[in-house]
């Protein structure tokens, strides 16, 4: 069965400075006018490219989100910005629990909660993310996760059968807890163009969360191509 809406969402992480984040975000200008109305596009630059992306997509289908929040809308938080001043600016959705975000800068589950509180009191859409490192027994397997483009940088394949039988775990558990709120779910996990398809055919899986291939426009093409 073909999907209504397919989910093609591009995290930027730290890859990209803001003269290439502002090229990037003008080139897409370009490619939005072919997307499909299927394709729901949304980019999660850095803090710092963030307005300029948000100006340059402005009159795009393609939304922008933050990489990360925190809960509080104002006060003595030094280095941090709040889910209102992203907001503020025009983004639209905020990336939350990031498994780099739990592994590298140690966040609990209580500081995921408090973002998730944040942005929804805010009405920006959070984008949770879950995973499960190689030693546990996936929306994001931590363990698929890759650190670049190159060969060696690339993290292990996740099988999309697999990936499809976890997606389906969430939903239930997400609609036991909700009643009626349909949860749209997304894979992320070292994706790359020969991929994506593979995983978008999968019944559960509404979409794709991608990293570094979705910092070059060919690449990301690609991605956008197979995944129509």
């Amino acid at each position: 069965m073909a999907k209504t809406n397919i989910y093609l969402f591009a995290n930027w992480k730290m890859y990209l400075g803001m003269a290439e984040s502002e090229k990037l975000s003008k080139d897409l200008v370009k490619f939005s006018k072919k997307l499909p109305k299927k394709i729901k596009m949304a980019v999660f630059p850095s803090a710092l490219s963030s307005t300029a992306v948000v100006k340059n997509l402005k009159k795009t289908p393609i939304a922008v989100g933050a990489q990360n929040i925190y809960f509080e809308d104002k006060g003595g938080f030094t280095g941090e910005v709040s889910a209102a001043m992203y907001k503020d600016i025009g983004s639209k959705y905020a990336l939350v629990g990031h498994s780099e975000r739990r592994h590298l800068f140690h966040e609990t589950n209580h500081e995921i909660r408090m973002k998730m509180e944040g942005a929804l009191s805010i009405g920006l859409m959070p984008v949770l993310c879950v995973g499960e490192t190689a030693q546990e027994s996936a929306y994001e397997p931590v363990w698929a996760i890759s650190k670049g483009l190159g060969v060696q940088e690339q993290g292990k394949h996740c099988d999309a059968t697999e990936a499809n039988r976890v997606h389906g775990f969430i939903k239930k558990t997400v609609l036991a807890l909700t009643k009626d709120l349909e949860p749209i779910i997304l894979f992320g996990g070292s994706v790359r163009p020969n991929t994506a398809a593979e995983y978008l055919k999968q019944s559960n899986i509404d979409g794709i969360l991608v990293g570094a291939a979705s910092t070059h426009l060919d690449s990301w093409k690609d991605i956008v191509h197979n995944a129509c």
